[in-house]
């Protein structure tokens, strides 16, 4: 027997990302990105922070964003000038990415920006159960 849709844990699982994603959105307009250029901005810059030039396959892993969609996203980023794509020196086919100066100061700023949007979002429930809950469900999508 199909539950109400106020019982439905999907159902509200859509709502809620529906509006988180609503209010990314509106969060990160002010400054020139969508969610997925900022997800994309923001590993490339924690990747290079971390000693790492990642080429679109590493990066697309580390943000969870299906490897075709990475591609125009980063062409993307590379005309507002926020990244560099060069190429790896051990395969020509391959690009290594790295920020440029202004997608390094950036960056930091759409994280703290983000990070406001989730206190916001997540506030009323946000605890260690919670986290752990988010962590559950995110790595469930990976295998």
């Amino acid at each position: 027997m199909p539950l109400e849709p106020g019982n439905s844990p999907g159902f509200l699982l859509w709502h809620a990302t529906l509006r988180w994603q609503r209010d990314m959105a509106a969060a990160l307009a002010p400054l020139g990105l969508t969610h997925v250029q900022f997800v994309l901005l923001a590993c490339t810059w924690w990747l290079n922070t971390h000693g790492e030039q990642p080429n679109q396959m590493r990066l697309s892993e580390q943000a969870g964003i299906d490897v075709k969609m990475t591609s125009p996203v980063l062409r993307t980023l590379e005309e507002k000038g926020l990244i560099e794509r060069m190429t790896d020196p051990g395969d020509t086919r391959a690009k290594r990415l790295q920020v440029t100066a202004r997608g390094a100061t950036l960056a930091p700023q759409a994280i703290d920006v983000v990070e406001q949007v989730d206190q916001a979002f997540f506030r009323p429930g946000l605890d260690d159960q919670t986290l752990q809950f988010l962590r559950h469900l995110a790595l469930a999508t990976k295998s």
